[in-house]
């Protein structure tokens, strides 16, 4: 198993994890009225969707599709742990900003920031794993 899938993978299962205990933190009577426990609903998908599902995804994608070619059978490397860094700094910063701009802070920028990073991780899985998907 390559290297970038081991780590998609395992940060896959931190992110279902994070996302778990978050749920649980959200439903608890004394936490559920406080403000940023209601305004980290869209975090808390974010962790599931992103950080979970399209992590986990994008890991065994990268490791058994199709072989690109002999030399390079996985496509280009670099551009797998462009994929990871990307996806998980934009998530990460979404994750944090996201409850606090949404209680009023100035997070605007941020968040934009955050959703740019996430495309940019979308597009160097999609442009790294295009010339993988094609006919026999």
């Amino acid at each position: 198993m390559p290297g970038v899938t081991r780590w998609l993978i395992r940060a896959a299962m931190l992110y279902l994890v994070a996302a778990l205990a978050l749920g649980i933190a959200m439903q608890a009577p004394a936490a559920a009225q406080h403000p940023i426990m209601r305004a980290v609903w869209p975090a808390y998908l974010h962790l599931l969707v992103l950080g979970w599902l399209t992590q986990l995804i994008f890991g065994v994608a990268y490791w058994m599709f199709p072989r690109y070619s002999a030399e390079r059978p996985r496509g280009s490397e670099p551009m797998g742990w462009a994929a990871f860094g990307l996806l998980n700094s934009g998530l990460v910063l979404r994750a944090i900003v996201e409850p606090w701009h949404a209680v009023g802070g100035r997070g605007g920028p941020l968040l934009v920031l955050s959703a740019v990073l996430q495309l940019l991780a979308g597009l160097a899985f999609v442009a790294n794993t295009w010339p993988r998907v094609r006919e026999r």
